[in-house]
């Protein structure tokens, strides 16, 4: 009976290192399978569709990405939006779609960067008991460490794959000095390897900068004031993304199309507009990005 058990468990551990030596990684598997089991999961395959019109991670396959770094797209800009309340007329994920209007005219602009998911879920207030914005139900808030954590994971994931110019801009306040502390600390752990930079000049326009509303002629010094967590520029930002995040046909057909005394109501106009704060917006980042990554000589 021993010597039966003995051969049972030679057995056993034969198969199963067996078993290892077939399952042993190739250096080329990529693409979420084995080069063995097809060309398109092998590191060196060529891409066999044509480059895609995007700037979005998320929208990439595995090989678009590949390809992308190989052609010198090695900064990436992760962008931190939030879920919060923004009054009657706007989405709890107002700065989540500004955001995906405004990452994607910076990475353009800039011609060498890519676009991570925007990181929709941040530091709100605190949970319990509720502060802050959390005392208004809809939003979803993180920890402050948890918030650090994960940005420091998506990084530290991105500078795996080969990027070197990590990019943090927040469209929310209560965001900032997250994504500054995650810069600061991956930048001194990297060592001159890649640099993770914060621009707080996304978030909030140096003075002096132009005011294009205004310039417009769209917005003055005498025009009223709602009192809500909401104006003119983010509710135009968000249309560009998307008119039903600011409930644009509902408050046309009830003819409240309005913000602080600027109308939304002609939809083709106000895209016109919206397209103007995005881009100066963008311009005005991509210029600052450009800079911070001269300073650090990547």
């Amino acid at each position: 009976m021993k010597t039966a058990a003995a051969l049972v468990a030679m057995l056993m551990v034969t198969t199963a290192v067996s078993a290892q030596e077939r399952q042993a990684p190739d250096r080329r598997d990529m693409g979420g399978g084995r080069c063995e089991a097809n060309v398109y999961n092998c590191s060196d395959t060529p891409n066999p569709l044509p480059a895609v019109d995007t700037v979005w991670l998320e929208e990439m396959t595995w090989m678009d990405v590949r390809d992308a770094l190989g052609a010198g797209k090695t900064t990436v800009i992760i962008p931190t939006g939030g879920i919060e309340p923004n009054g009657p007329w706007l989405v709890t994920g107002k700065h989540n779609y500004v955001l995906r209007a405004n990452c994607d005219a910076i990475a353009r602009d800039l011609g060498n960067a890519i676009c991570a998911p925007v990181m929709e879920l941040v530091p709100e207030g605190q949970i319990e008991p509720p502060s802050g914005h959390m005392r208004s139900p809809g939003t979803l808030s993180l920890r402050q460490e948890t918030f650090e954590a994960v940005l420091t994971d998506v990084a530290n994931s991105l500078k795996m794959h080969g990027f070197t110019r990590i990019i943090f801009i927040g469209d929310s306040g209560g965001n900032r000095r997250g994504m500054e502390n995650v810069a600061t600390a991956l930048s001194a752990r990297w060592a001159g390897d890649a640099t993770a930079i914060h621009i707080p000049e996304y978030y909030r326009a140096p003075p002096g900068t132009p005011n294009v509303l205004r310039d417009l002629g769209v917005t003055r010094d005498d025009m009223p004031d709602d009192g809500l967590h909401d104006n003119a520029a983010i509710t135009l930002n968000m249309m560009l993304d998307d008119p039903r995040s600011v409930r644009w046909a509902e408050r046309v057909a009830t003819r409240q199309a309005v913000i602080n005394g600027v109308s939304i109501a002609d939809l083709g106009h106000a895209l016109e507009l919206a397209k103007r704060v995005s881009d100066a917006r963008a311009t005005r980042t991509a210029d600052v990005i450009r800079t911070r990554i001269a300073e650090r000589g990547l």
